[in-house]
């Protein structure tokens, strides 16, 4: 569930609004009823990363680093 509030009144009722927020609403702030921010909980857990799992996905040409060709060159220098 979302409310959208002006930002006049979140400015007024800040500390409101974050209880609201701590207790799982989302709060979408608008200028000119266009929505421009919108506060939503901090996750307890973020997402975990798994190290490694793009092994055997990703490949390097043995030449990644050789100098490129003068005309591709060329092409920077204009």
């Amino acid at each position: 569930m979302s409310a959208k509030i002006n930002i006049h009144e979140a400015k007024t009722h800040f500390s409101k609004l974050l209880a609201r927020v701590r207790n799982g609403e989302e709060i979408i702030i608008a200028k000119a009823g266009k929505p421009i921010a919108r506060i939503v909980p901090v996750t307890d857990k973020p997402v975990e990363r798994v190290p490694g799992s793009a092994k055997g996905k990703i490949t390097v040409a043995p030449d990644f680093d050789a100098p490129l060709p003068a005309s591709i060159l060329e092409a920077f220098e204009q």
